[in-house]
């Protein structure tokens, strides 16, 4: 059976809600389910099966190099600051991460600070 889109992304939701950070909305971008903090993308479903997630440039090729059936790129995504995840290989706990990393490089300071203070 092949998920739709937002079939697939209750999943990323669920896990992206459990952290309880702030700001952090459920959105569309580009036609597909996506999660920003206030106004600032973080990542979308790119399809029922991938999804899209901020990783700064650095990080990108350590991660899909050491693990090449969660992580990897097409040619649109080369040279901007996010990578693909297979949703089907990613753990929760992968996903939890990379969702929180996310979050703390693209929200706001007053943001990051009421999280602080919470």
């Amino acid at each position: 059976m092949t998920k739709t889109l937002d079939e697939a992304f209750e999943r990323v939701w669920a896990i992206a809600e459990s952290l309880h950070l702030p700001e952090l909305v459920r959105s569309t971008t580009y036609g597909t389910p996506s999660l920003k903090v206030k106004t600032s993308f973080l990542g979308r479903l790119k399809d029922a099966e991938t999804f899209a997630i901020y990783c700064p440039l650095e990080e990108k090729p350590l991660l899909m190099e050491s693990v090449p059936n969660i992580y990897f790129e097409t040619d649109h995504y080369k040279g901007w600051p996010y990578i693909l995840m297979h949703l089907d290989a990613v753990s929760d706990a992968e996903l939890r991460h990379r969702i929180k990393l996310a979050w703390h490089a693209r929200a706001p300071a007053k943001v990051k600070k009421a999280l602080e203070a919470g």
